[in-house]
């Protein structure tokens, strides 16, 4: 009887130590995900220091871009379960370009639209030329915080390198989308530059964006090979994204 006793408080303090690892593990990728995440939206925060956006709304932006996802969810998946489109693996670049703009680039920076025109329509505090890329970062965030946790969950057995690799590339790619949608919207709204050309740059300027950094991505997918030819193009683009970024904030930082 000691002996099984004895067995039976071994197995329940391994199941204890099993269940605080794992409990640390998520916390962990939560942290790993999020971390990002926060630190674009603080850069953002102190770059907005003339007459900051109060807290709270920050906060409920971030919550609307969480909430956006699940405008792409009903509409993207139903249609892809209908039609097959984008459910196989690409064959091909062009394949591989189309996934991107049609499952990811399009619904996703046209959910992101919907949801800021929501928000900042009746915002009294929509006020100031930069506060389109404020609240379209919130947004943006928001969107990106739920794709990352969820992506590394996916990849629970190798969410390190998974976690790094988003932390470089794809958190600060949906940054930069948001800054280019809030950029073109501020320019609409306040009539710094109110014509055609910048009305459709609001969408189009953050789908072309991130449709040709996911068509990259996803063409660098197809071939090991193809991945190491791609792989200095991807870079240029994506610093190309950074500089365009950069300029649009300081633009209307200081105005």
């Amino acid at each position: 009887m000691q002996n099984i006793g004895h067995r039976l408080s071994c197995w329940m303090r391994f199941k204890k130590i099993e269940q605080y690892e794992i409990v640390m593990q998520i916390l962990l990728i939560l942290l790993a995900a999020l971390a990002p995440v926060a630190i674009l939206l603080w850069y953002i925060y102190f770059k907005d220091s003339l007459q900051p956006e109060p807290t709270r709304l920050l906060i409920k932006a971030f919550w609307f871009g969480v909430l956006s996802v699940s405008v792409v969810f009903v509409t993207v998946f139903p249609l892809q379960l209908l039609t097959g489109f984008g459910l196989d693996e690409s064959e091909t670049i062009s394949d591989a370009f189309v996934n991107a703009f049609c499952t990811a680039a399009i619904p996703e920076e046209a959910a992101k639209l919907i949801v800021l025109w929501l928000f900042l329509r009746k915002n009294p505090y929509f006020d100031e030329h930069f506060d389109g890329i404020v609240y379209a970062v919130c947004i943006g965030m928001g969107f990106a915080a739920f794709e990352n946790i969820l992506y590394l969950f996916q990849s629970y057995d190798s969410w390190i390198s998974v976690a790094i690799v988003r932390a470089l590339f794809a958190v600060p790619g949906h940054f930069l989308y948001a800054v280019i949608m809030g950029y073109y919207y501020s320019l609409w709204y306040f009539r710094i530059k109110r014509n055609w050309q910048t009305f459709i740059m609001i969408l189009l300027g953050p789908i072309l964006a991130h449709g040709i950094y996911d068509g990259i991505l996803f063409s660098m997918d197809l071939d090991e090979s193809l991945s190491v030819v791609l792989f200095f193009p991807f870079l240029f683009f994506f610093n190309k994204l950074r500089k365009i970024g950069k300029k649009h904030i300081a633009e209307l930082a200081n105005k």
